[in-house]
């Protein structure tokens, strides 16, 4: 398998968010259906629908206008890295390139609360991001990852600790 420069793609917001849900950079399938967490495995659509009481099922437009309307964004911290595959753990650290929060933020007013799935969005956006914006604006906080490569954390687990994006 080669190793490839992979980018993000836009992120679902608009300028009411107050929550932003952010990953490390989207998988081979998501990058492939330009759809954030893609991957049928991946639990992030499961646990939001059933905390936004929406069918999963629903085709992807309307699970990201339920998003909106909910008031929580999603983005990925790496605008473009270099992988093989899919996993976090193959990205070249020495590779990443964050997305412009600075911007970001300055245009997405209200957010006050970022969530992290799992540790390697964190620990990109403290290495890449923190030193470049107000942190003390903002509530932190990492969530169970809804990879498929996190099994070792129950569903009902993972569903538990993200209905803090909820409350934020």
């Amino acid at each position: 398998m080669s190793r490839a420069r992979v980018r993000s793609f836009d992120p679902i917001a608009d300028r009411n968010a107050q929550v932003l849900v952010l990953g490390s950079m989207p998988g081979r399938k998501s990058l492939q259906a330009r759809q954030y967490y893609a991957h049928r495995q991946n639990a992030f659509w499961r646990i939001v629908c059933g905390l936004l009481e929406i069918d999963p099922s629903l085709p992807y437009a309307e699970r990201v206008r339920a998003l909106r309307s909910a008031r929580i964004a999603v983005w990925d911290v790496l605008h473009s890295c270099v992988r093989q595959g899919s996993m976090d753990a193959k990205i070249e650290n020495h590779t990443e390139k964050a997305n412009d929060f600075r911007g970001f933020f300055r245009t997405h007013r209200k957010i006050t609360h970022v969530f992290f799935n799992g540790a390697k969005a964190e620990a990109s956006f403290k290495r890449h991001v923190s030193g470049g914006i107000d942190a003390t604006a903002f509530l932190f906080a990492r969530l169970p990852s809804t990879s498929p490569a996190n099994a070792a954390v129950p569903f009902n687990r993972k569903l538990k600790a993200w209905r803090t994006i909820l409350r934020g």
